[in-house]
């Protein structure tokens, strides 16, 4: 029994401690976000504001200077979810597609094509910059939204496609047969069939290409060119300026502001996460 309750107490040790190591420092950026300057240098970084203003908030948001422009992160964000929103639909649905007839429709050359892409997944971006650069150029979509578009698609091809492809591999055969023997098509027993069983899973691919879109800075930076800059590079930008007062309250406002769709996305689908990580985790 003493042996349950110290181990009981070490769990909770461990877990209040990650939860603090995680804490600390947005607790850090939040209140350094709302405070003034002669506040900032004045006292200690972990202090609470003595007047708590928004003020950094909104210059970061929509005044602070970003390179040559002072409009803020604003126009970044809205750069970021025309990046992220048709990069996450394009290839969920895509990587759906590729793991049901993967792993249910047994196609000519699919373990082949499983391979590849599980090479795809462990190369790292850097050795292939170059090439990808000539390719997206050569079929006219450099520095273009399309253009990063459709490099986050193809980057996020191989690991989605996985992650269906051991899901759809789970399912018994039978229903498959049966779908089959009912008259049904490719098509249509993936979207009466599949589909429907398909949620829980559907939002942990949702979840992973969101963040990893959207937390993105080299392809953001490389493909969409200068009209089309995510969030993250505008944030670059303004942390890293070289000229002017260094005003940490904005580039903290900044910051949280960069990450918040993330921190959204995470509290509003969570559950929805977990049940379909477990989900997976069963049907393996």
């Amino acid at each position: 029994m003493n042996g349950a309750r110290i181990g009981r107490v070490g769990l909770y040790v461990f877990a209040v401690s990650a939860a603090l190591f995680f804490l600390i420092p947005l607790y850090v950026m939040l209140a350094t976000s709302l405070k003034s300057l002669v506040e900032i240098r004045a006292g200690s970084i972990f202090s609470l504001p003595v007047a708590p203003s928004l003020r950094a908030w909104s210059d970061a948001w929509s005044s602070a200077c970003t390179g040559i422009a002072c409009d803020g992160i604003s126009p970044g964000f809205w750069n970021s979810v025309k990046i992220t929103v048709p990069s996450v639909v394009l290839s969920v649905a895509i990587g759906a597609v590729n793991g049901f007839a993967l792993s249910m429709w047994r196609i000519r050359g699919a373990r082949l094509f499983l391979g590849l892409l599980m090479a795809g997944t462990f190369i790292p971006y850097q050795i292939i910059l170059y090439p990808l650069v000539k390719l997206v150029s050569a079929i006219g979509l450099f520095s273009s939204l399309p253009g990063v578009v459709f490099v986050q698609v193809i980057f996020g091809l191989p690991i989605l496609t996985l992650l269906f492809y051991g899901y759809y591999g789970s399912i018994p055969m039978d229903i498959l047969s049966a779908a089959r023997i009912d008259g049904g098509g490719f098509w249509s027993i993936f979207r009466h069939v599949i589909l429907p069983m398909s949620p829980g899973m559907i939002a942990v691919a949702v979840i992973l290409q969101f963040t990893g879109v959207w937390n993105d800075f080299l392809f953001g930076l490389i493909f969409a060119g200068r009209d089309h800059l995510p969030m993250t590079v505008q944030l670059n930008n303004l942390v890293n300026k070289s000229y002017g007062e260094m005003e940490y309250n904005v580039n903290m406002a900044a910051t949280v502001l960069t990450a918040l769709p993330t921190l959204l996305v995470y509290a509003v689908s969570g559950n929805y996460f977990a049940r379909g990580i477990a989900a997976g985790a069963m049907k393996g």
